[in-house]
């Protein structure tokens, strides 16, 4: 199989937007990068930079793999990118006004009723609720993947949309950081698009969604606590946009207004940047059990005195199985051809779809609709016959719970490994922002699959990840 790789081309030659960093990088010696790689570590792990691997018997903190060699994205590749990001994420929050108001799209008949109420994550408690500028996802991380076309170009495709509580963005910024850092002189050659800016703009949007009438909104993260997986990202997060980090019990609602304690009395809140799962947000509607939410928030919410990012509800369009609807919406809703593709996808709910994964599933990759962090599913290429058999039993068993996709052929990109510069595959995960516009910071988070042969990137499986470099020119 092949494999479009970032920075080299099957001739052996450098790609151009890659030409000054290769003729730099050729020149460094081996201990001087071995050395940069032992001092980002350091700084990674002096600074906390870890996430929580649950049920780990190694020990729940672990730091990122961080990669010193930059993906490189040229400008026009981004600008294309950019627009079609946009673009479909315009359209999914279009689509989760619908379905919680008019059902014009389950009425027109494209997307199945049932793929929506029989949805774990579609909540009836949020019919009617109207949200400033009709936004759902504030937040949207989209996965992108590149594969070689049957022009030997590399064409970029959505892999999947998280629009409940994305994360990763705390390690593109650090990650950027740490590059400035290590190696100034990159940064003096190259015009690289800036993305520090990316805390000031997501305080922007969420105080655009702030309840009417409310001048000076006061925002804050929610998060579940510090043993949360990403608890470094909420406080990060949080200390970057000047706010507070507050968890359930800091806040309380009365007269369907939401506070929080402070020591110098209760402060209202306006806007919410939550980090917590619906199921856990508000014990009085959801999970009676929750200790982590505050109870009368969905009343606060309804009487639209307070805002939620992302809205609850948003579930609904980020599951596998409305994935393959999205392109359809961007037709009905913007009237517009979509510009980014998914990838082929098959039901395993219709029978001719079951028959086609079943019979071929060596060559697929099957997932869980409802499945994340590259848990619960099947790459069929990298599978032993014992493993394709069991999982083939899970799929006749729930075929409703499946979609099946091809096996990528992957882009590349030369990283370090303990054997020296090997070529690993990656994703990527821009941020697009939603309030009165639609915005991006360039670039994003870049996930690479460090095991040889690997094409799962994320960062409880073994991956790691790079900078993710926008040239301006």
């Amino acid at each position: 199989m092949r494999f479009y790789d970032e920075m080299t081309p099957a001739d052996g030659g450098v790609r151009p937007h890659y030409a000054q960093y290769a003729h730099w990088l050729a020149q460094q010696p081996p201990d001087t990068i071995s050395a940069k790689r032992e001092e980002a570590e350091l700084i990674f792990r002096r600074v906390g930079i870890t996430f929580a691997v649950y049920g780990d018997e190694a020990g729940t903190e672990r730091l990122i793999p961080f990669d010193l060699i930059p993906r490189i994205i040229p400008a026009a590749e981004w600008k294309h990118l950019e627009a079609g990001l946009k673009q479909r994420v315009t359209a999914l929050n279009r689509f989760l006004h619908d379905v919680y108001h008019d059902q014009e799209i389950l009425k027109a008949g494209i997307v199945p009723q049932e793929q929506v109420f029989g949805n774990a994550q579609f909540r009836p408690e949020m019919m009617g609720i109207d949200l400033p500028h009709h936004v759902y996802a504030q937040i949207a991380g989209i996965d992108i993947v590149r594969a070689e076309n049957a022009q030997g170009e590399g064409e970029y495709f959505v892999l999947e949309d998280n629009l409940r509580v994305p994360s990763g963005v705390s390690y593109m910024l650090e990650n950027r950081r740490m590059m400035m850092r290590l190696f100034p002189e990159l940064f003096a050659r190259h015009s690289i698009a800036p993305v520090a800016h990316y805390p000031d703009m997501l305080l922007e949007k969420l105080r655009a969604v702030a309840p009417p009438n409310v001048s000076e909104p006061t925002v804050v993260v929610l998060t579940p606590g510090m043993y949360n997986s990403a608890y470094f990202e909420h406080a990060f997060v949080a200390q970057q946009m000047g706010v507070e980090l507050v968890e359930g019990q800091d806040l309380f609602v009365k007269d369907d207004f939401v506070y929080m304690r402070t020591t110098q009395g209760p402060q209202r809140v306006d806007v919410i940047y939550r980090r917590i799962d619906d199921d856990f947000l508000d014990p009085e509607v959801f999970r009676a059990e929750s200790a982590i939410g505050c109870a009368g928030l969905m009343r606060a919410y309804r009487a639209g005195n307070v805002n939620l990012a992302n809205a609850i509800g948003t579930g609904v369009a980020d599951d596998k199985s409305i994935y393959p609807y999205v392109p359809r919406m961007i037709e009905f809703y913007l009237g517009e051809t979509p510009l980014l593709h998914n990838v082929p996808t098959r039901m395993c709910r219709e029978p001719d779809s079951l028959a086609y994964a079943l019979e071929h599933l060596p060559d697929l990759v099957v997932k869980e609709v409802h499945g994340a962090g590259g848990y619960g599913m099947l790459v069929g290429p990298a599978s032993t016959q014992a493993e394709i058999a069991a999982f083939a039993e899970k799929i006749k068993a729930h075929p409703e719970h499946y979609i099946a996709q091809p096996t990528l052929a992957l882009s590349t990109c030369p990283t370090y490994v303990e054997s020296g510069i090997a070529p690993r595959h990656l994703d990527l995960r821009p941020f697009v922002l939603s309030g009165k516009t639609v915005s991006i910071v360039p670039g994003g988070l870049t996930r690479v699959a460090l095991g040889e042969g690997s094409l799962v990137v994320n960062s409880s499986q073994g991956g790691g990840t790079k900078d993710t470099w926008v040239l301006e020119k």
